[in-house]
C-alpha cells in the first residue's frame, strides 16, 4: 500500500499548506466550491441511508465516499486548510504570512458555503417536487436535525455552547486526521482506507462539522425547520467553525509537526552506562 513514514508525510503537510496560501483566488474558490458541494451530496446520501434503513451505522460507514472523492480530486475543505495553512507559517516558508493564511481561510469558507448551499437548494427541490409538496421522509429528517442541533443547544445555554464547541473540536480532530490520511500512501487504495476510518468515526458520533452543517442547516430552513438563520449562525455555524479550528490544529497539525518535524534531541546515555543486551 506504499505507506509513507510520518517524517515524510508531515513534510508533505507543510508543502500543502504553502501551496494553499499561494494559490490563486480563482483556483481556491473553484476547489472549495466543489469540495462543499461533494461533501453536501455525501451528507444527503448518508441521511437517505439512515432514513431508509433505520441504521445510523450504515450511513456512517458510507458517508466517507464523498470525502474520499473530493480529496482524490484535489479539492479543499475549510477543516483541512485550518490545519495545513498555519504549518507553512510556523515552518517559515517564503511568502507564508498571517494575511495569507486568513485570506485562504476566508476564500475556502466562501467557496465551501457556496457549494454546500447550492446542493441544499437542489435537495430541497428534489424532496418537495419543486416546493409543490411537503418534504418527503428524507427532507423531514433533515429539518429535524436542523432544529435539534441549534435550538437544542440553546435550550441548555452556556452548557449547550460548551457541548457544541467540544463536539466541533472532536470532529476536526478526526476530519483533519482524514486529510492527513490522503498523504499516508501513494496508492489510491491506501489513501481511501486511511481517509475512510476517521471520517466514519466522526459521522457516526454526530460530531459537528462546519461544512456538513453548511448543507444541513440551510436545507432544514428551506424545508420549514422551526429555527432561524440567526439560530443557525449563533448556535451552530460560528461555534462549530471555531471548534473545528482549535481541534484540528491542536490535536492533529501541531502535534504531528512538533513530534515529527521539530523532533526533540535524543536522550543522552549517562557516562559509564552500557547499553543492555537484547
Amino acid at each position: 500500500m506504499a505507506y509513507i513514514v510520518p517524517s515524510e508525510f508531515v513534510a508533505k503537510m507543510v508543502d500543502a499548506g504553502e501551496s494553499k496560501i499561494m494559490m490563486s483566488t480563482r483556483d481556491t474558490l473553484v476547489r472549495s466550491f466543489m469540495a462543499g458541494a461533494i461533501l453536501a451530496l455525501a451528507a444527503w446520501f448518508a441521511v437517505t441511508i439512515n432514513v431508509q434503513t433505520g441504521q445510523p451505522l450504515a450511513g456512517a460507514v458510507l458517508f466517507p465516499v464523498g470525502f474520499c472523492i473530493l480529496y482524490l480530486l484535489g479539492f479543499d475543505l475549510l477543516t483541512g486548510v485550518f490545519v495545513l495553512a498555519p504549518l507553512a507559517l510556523i515552518d517559515k516558508r517564503p511568502g507564508a504570512t498571517w494575511n495569507g493564511v486568513l485570506r485562504n481561510w476566508g476564500l475556502v469558507f466562501t467557496g465551501n458555503f457556496g457549494g454546500a448551499f447550492t446542493v441544499a437548494v437542489m435537495m430541497a427541490i428534489v424532496t418537495t417536487f419543486g416546493f409543490s409538496t411537503a418534504p418527503n421522509a428524507v427532507g423531514k429528517a433533515i429539518a429535524v436535525i436542523g432544529e435539534t442541533r441549534t435550538v437544542g443547544y440553546a435550550h441548555y445555554g452556556a452548557a449547550g455552547m460548551l457541548t457544541l464547541f467540544v463536539r466541533a473540536m472532536l470532529c476536526n480532530w478526526m476530519v483533519s486526521t482524514g486529510v492527513v490520511g490522503a498523504m499516508l500512501s501513494t496508492t489510491v487504495g491506501g489513501k481511501v482506507i486511511a481517509m475512510w476510518m476517521p471520517i466514519m468515526l466522526f459521522f457516526y458520533m454526530t460530531f459537528e462539522h462546519s461544512i456538513v452543517n453548511m448543507f444541513l442547516f440551510p436545507s432544514a430552513l428551506l424545508l420549514g425547520g422551526h429555527f432561524t438563520w440567526m439560530d443557525y449562525l449563533l448556535w451552530n455555524e460560528i461555534p462549530t467553525v471555531l471548534g473545528n479550528l482549535v481541534g484540528g490544529l491542536s490535536f492533529t497539525g501541531l502535534t504531528l509537526y512538533v513530534t515529527h518535524r521539530r523532533t526533540a534531541p535524543r536522550r543522552a546515555i549517562a557516562a559509564g552506562t552500557a547499553p543492555q543486551a537484547r
